[in-house]
């Protein structure tokens, strides 16, 4: 399901954690949550987007998701993402291009919990400065977004 969007990718990580949330309500809670310090980070990253000339978006515009609400048809969007491919019961792939790289995310259920993946492909010699600036934040971002999927919904 990731094999795809893995050929050729710069940049390939995947972390797991345990939990007993279905997959709608893991990735309801992973791409859902924003607190107010990921939201400054993203504020950061418009302005570095800006002064390297990049192509992007303002600062995405997320809430708590229903896990009813989420889609796994190709085409279908999740937070700021695009669904590149999805089966409800097994795993979500979303994607996001811009000019200087392409990064996925990646969702997947395993035994006793999931697998968060982060895909990314550059497209020049911007696409790995850039990324150098945001990794050391893309590190807490992940790990904040798992413990929010795995969190019990009740």
């Amino acid at each position: 399901m990731t094999e795809p969007f893995v050929e050729g990718a710069d940049y390939v990580e995947f972390k797991e954690i345990e939990s007993e949330n279905s997959l709608r309500e893991f990735v309801a809670g992973v791409f859902g949550w924003s607190p107010a310090w990921v939201k400054v980070l993203f504020g950061a990253r418009y302005l570095l987007a800006k002064a390297l000339r990049l192509d992007t978006a303002a600062v995405p515009r997320t809430g708590r998701l229903r896990p009813e609400d989420i889609g796994f048809a190709p085409g279908d969007r999740v937070a700021f993402f695009t669904v590149r491919a999805g089966d409800p019961e097994r795993y979500l792939v979303a994607g996001a291009d811009d000019s200087h790289l392409s990064g996925y995310l990646t969702v997947e259920a395993v035994p006793r919990g999931f697998r968060l993946g982060t895909i990314v492909h550059f497209h020049n010699r911007v696409g790995p400065a850039y990324f150098a600036l945001i990794k050391p934040f893309h590190h807490l971002v992940i790990r904040g977004m798992l413990r929010a999927g795995a969190a019990r919904t009740a």
